[in-house]
């Protein structure tokens, strides 16, 4: 009788738990962006907006599966704060407790799965707001572009050593 008692606490004390981890999981998402080289974030989120080829489109906790290609653009998540207290005081404040969060993204694919969202892009730049961001775009694609053109400047050297050294082979071959 005393085990079983136990058993059932145990047992109600595991459903209460699956409850609160299947509510928590029915109103956000995982966010997971990542770029060739690393993971950029990994956020709970309870909605992501981004940008396709046939136009933007928002998911929301509970949306059916989806894949998207995305294009560059913005994406935006929103997080909600988990802060401990009363549920009807969390409801009140779950406007004030949304905070709204930018991703400027380059070409991609999205996958949604379940409450899992993965967005694998080539580039992107995190902000805090739209002003930030744009001028950490900005910055971003400044950098870039020294890059590339100093690759651009090595490649372009590299084929002038290799042109001169085929008319050096062919002056020897054919005097």
């Amino acid at each position: 009788m005393i085990q079983s008692a136990a058993t059932d606490n145990a047992n109600t004390e595991g459903a209460e738990s699956a409850s609160t981890e299947n509510s928590l999981n029915e109103t956000s998402l995982t966010l997971k962006l990542l770029l060739p080289t690393k993971v950029l974030l990994e956020e709970q989120v309870t909605k992501v907006v981004a940008e396709a080829q046939n136009g933007s489109f928002c998911l929301l906790p509970n949306h059916v599966d989806f894949v998207a290609a995305l294009v560059p653009g913005i994406l935006t998540f929103t997080q909600q704060d988990m802060q401990k207290g009363s549920q009807e005081s969390d409801h009140n404040n779950a406007k004030e407790q949304a905070k709204e969060q930018y991703v400027a993204v380059d070409i991609g694919t999205l996958i949604k799965h379940g409450n899992q969202v993965l967005v694998s892009v080539f580039n992107a730049v995190r902000g805090d707001d739209l002003e930030q961001l744009h001028h950490l775009v900005k910055e971003h694609f400044i950098l870039l572009d020294e890059q590339q053109r100093i690759t651009r400047s090595a490649l372009a050297r590299l084929e002038a050593g290799v042109m001169r050294n085929l008319i050096q082979l062919e002056k020897q071959r054919y005097g």
